[in-house]
């Protein structure tokens, strides 16, 4: 989580209460009510969830693992890299290598971190840690759990930012995770 210092002039807002309004398996919703600049308070409202990992597969060939998957919330199928939850008791390396397992078949030689960073810091409090692995090879069947179904594609480096620019990948964490892997000196 950032420590950055709040810029002179600027000070947390403080919390008067907090009432939880839901939980919705995945992620929890709650009302805040804090203080506002100049007096009096306002609610403010926030998702609860726990980190969640993005993975970057890379095969020796030099191509990407992605998966297409049908998302309820866009109502489309996506081009995605694996990711999830990070379950509790669990470190994020190790999701990142379950994730990519459970939705692919694939495993890695290596994990790398790339970076991690708040999905948005408007309304999360979370985290989305970014791992590159190294020496994908398929060693199984794609193992999803009943709320899921992933298709795997091998999609080649190069074709990466034109899939973008079209739309074609457009899920912004998975982007955000390209963008770690792409200023990673180690990933050329």
């Amino acid at each position: 989580m950032s420590s950055q210092k709040p810029p002179a002039g600027l000070r947390p807002w403080p919390e008067l209460g907090r009432e939880h309004l839901a939980d919705c398996r995945v992620f929890q919703v709650a009302r805040s009510w804090v203080r506002v600049p100049g007096g009096g308070s306002h609610p403010f409202y926030r998702i609860d969830a726990d980190s969640w990992v993005n993975v970057v597969p890379v095969t020796a060939a030099g191509e990407i693992v992605m998966i297409r998957q049908f998302r309820h919330g866009s109502q489309t199928f996506t081009l995605e890299i694996p990711g999830g939850v990070v379950d509790p008791g669990e470190e994020p390396e190790q999701a990142a290598g379950r994730e990519l397992e459970e939705e692919t078949g694939y495993r890695a030689s290596s994990l790398r971190p790339l970076g991690d960073l708040n999905p948005n810091p408007a309304l999360f409090g979370n985290r989305v840690f970014t791992f590159a692995a190294e020496g994908c090879e398929r060693v199984g069947e794609i193992e999803n759990p009943g709320l899921e179904e992933t298709v795997v594609e091998l999609v080649p480096r190069a074709e990466l930012p034109d899939r973008v620019r079209r739309g074609e990948i457009d899920h912004a964490l998975v982007i955000a995770a390209l963008h770690f892997w792409s200023l990673d000196p180690s990933s050329d």
